[in-house]
């Protein structure tokens, strides 16, 4: 069963999709997933489309949802920060957690790029996240931001956009317009992965938000709950590197996988691969009884 759900969220409300299994029983408990989208994008994009399904065809109630300023959920269109959507993942955990058919003491979050970030730091500072899978995620956004903009002059450019915008603000109150591409570079190639919906144009605010938000400060307090890291080997939007250093920062249990065969947008590829290493990972920690 697929539904269409309102959940609050502050003074604004998230417009998300519940999917429940079939063969859910009355009364019945299990774990649970949320999953949150990348940068920009919302919960049709092809990841999410792809991803929220399958874990309900394994029999986890799942819901996916627009996060806040984009798609079809309230708040400052385009307006992403980090911060902000950690708070509102909060709301998303606590709504789930009170459904029929959820088990609230194991809820999942598997997110995606961006949203894999946020799903990192909110499993670091918040006591219901069972568990996190982050995909393309990233825990040190100055870091990423650098080796996302290695060319030459290109991260002295990005920190210039930033003094304009602060330097704008001081004198109109109001952030500079920048576009999706000055923030998180994607190649030609790559850009059919991006949704329908997909914002183009950010508050250079954004650009400073996730320039300072940093999953690696507060990922070790996740443990002893399991985390699962995937990455492609190339990923040529979120680099590599970056998912390897949230690894050094987490705590056991903590597994990750490099994926040779993939590069950014995996969830939505069609690729079989990725989910068989994520079932398996469930029926270590998250087994549906049968």
């Amino acid at each position: 069963m697929e539904q269409r759900v309102t959940i609050p969220s502050g003074d604004i409300e998230l417009i998300g999709t519940l999917h429940l299994p079939d063969d859910l029983k009355p009364g019945e408990k299990r774990p649970a997933f949320i999953t949150t989208h990348g940068f920009g994008g919302s919960r049709i994009d092809g990841s999410m489309a792809a991803v929220a399904p399958q874990m309900c065809e394994w029999g986890y109630p799942t819901v996916r949802f627009d996060s806040r300023g984009c798609g079809e959920s309230g708040g400052e269109r385009g307006r992403i920060i980090p911060m902000e959507q950690v708070s509102d993942l909060g709301n998303v955990i606590k709504w789930l957690a009170q459904q029929d058919g959820v088990d609230p003491d194991k809820i999942i979050i598997l997110g995606d790029s961006l949203g894999a970030a946020v799903s990192l730091y909110t499993g670091g500072t918040n006591d219901d996240v069972a568990a996190v899978i982050a995909v393309g995620g990233w825990g040190n956004g100055a870091a990423k931001i650098k080796l996302q903009h290695a060319g030459p002059g290109e991260y002295d450019k990005y920190l210039d956009m930033l003094a304009r915008n602060k330097a704008h603000k001081e004198k109109t109150g109001e952030s500079i317009k920048v576009s999706r591409f000055d923030i998180v570079p994607i190649p030609e190639h790559l850009r059919a992965g991006l949704p329908t919906d997909a914002i183009m144009e950010f508050p250079a605010d954004t650009a400073q938000a996730i320039h300072d938000f940093r999953p690696i400060d507060v990922i070790g307090n996740l443990s002893p709950r399991p985390l699962l890291l995937l990455h492609a080997s190339r990923d040529r939007v979120t680099p590599t590197e970056a998912s390897i250093e949230v690894f050094g920062y987490a705590k056991l249990p903590k597994d990750m996988m490099l994926l040779s065969d993939l590069d950014h947008f995996p969830l939505a590829a069609g690729n079989a691969r990725i989910y068989h290493i994520i079932r398996g990972w469930l029926n270590l920690h998250f087994p549906i009884a049968q």
